[in-house]
């Protein structure tokens, strides 16, 4: 009897694991990540059209200077881009930081913007998954493969990653500076400003250039810092980047911050370090 009890016990143990492997498994952010990227990068795209001198006639002269440094002009304008990270995130200000790869997949034509985050909170696994999908966005964080502890959507999501894909234009994509939905200010020598209007939402950023053209800071007080009821507080954001590198041809920051300015002072909440980049 007892030989019997422990054989069913083992049976209903390994059909228990079975079904929470099966519904991690299903329920997988890094799966959904790669499920949604194929899906993106199936749809057909234009071919691409060479980037010229004359194309960047008319924005403002640090602007000018940067897409040339970033070796875009005589290039195709860049619709599509890979990149992968080393990043360290921090949930508050004096918190421990999280730290794991980042893949982030976007297209500026759909547009669509993946961004995924692998990391462990208290020792156990946590995944990140930010969707940016034609006009709406959302943001899952996802512990231990079946927990959401953030499942975030709406109009207000949608326009703070609205900045995000902005911010990703600028420092990752230079050759798209001439999209129409741009709109640009000239300022001075070393700083421009840019309008993006996206569907339903119209976002803005003062972008500001060092003496040897490259741009090192993106500055926006569109952006949304995520609170603990779930709700976006509207702060200045900016992203120091600097440390060019080559990838493949293309001259792009590598490495810097990510800083929501509280009353109180500014609060580095996250720092990457660019190791891979693809640009199609």
């Amino acid at each position: 009897m007892r030989k019997t009890f422990m054989i069913w016990a083992l049976v209903a143990a390994s059909v228990l694991a079975l079904g929470l492997g099966l519904l991690m498994w299903t329920t997988s952010l890094p799966r959904a990540f790669e499920t949604r990227r194929a899906e993106a990068m199936a749809v057909p795209r234009e071919d691409a059209r060479l980037l010229t001198e004359a194309d960047i006639a008319d924005l403002p002269p640090p602007v000018r200077r940067y897409i040339a440094l970033t070796g875009s002009i005589g290039r195709p304008v860049v619709t599509e881009i890979t990149m992968e990270f080393e990043a360290t995130m921090f949930d508050a200000p004096g918190a421990p930081g999280m730290t794991g790869p980042v893949v982030q997949y976007e297209r500026f034509d759909l547009p669509r913007r993946l961004f995924l985050m692998t990391t462990r909170m208290k020792g156990l696994p946590v995944a990140v998954l930010h969707d940016f999908d034609s006009d709406h966005a959302t943001m899952r964080v996802r512990l231990a493969g079946l927990v959401n502890v953030v499942d975030l959507g709406g109009p207000e999501l949608t326009r703070t990653e609205t900045v995000t894909i902005l911010n990703d234009l600028c420092f990752y994509a230079p050759s798209r500076l001439v999209d129409e939905r741009l709109t640009w200010t000239a300022i001075d020598d070393t700083r421009a400003r840019v309008t993006f209007a996206l569907g339903q939402n119209t976002v803005s950023a003062e972008l500001v250039f060092n003496a040897e053209g490259e741009l090192v800071d993106f500055i926006s007080e569109d952006r949304g810092m995520l609170q603990k009821d779930g709700s976006l507080r509207i702060l200045r954001w900016t992203t120091p980047l600097g440390t060019y590198r080559d990838f493949g041809g293309w001259r792009v920051a590598s490495e810097g911050d990510a800083i929501w300015h509280l009353p109180e002072g500014p609060f580095t909440y996250g720092h990457m370090r660019l190791t891979h980049y693809e640009a199609k």
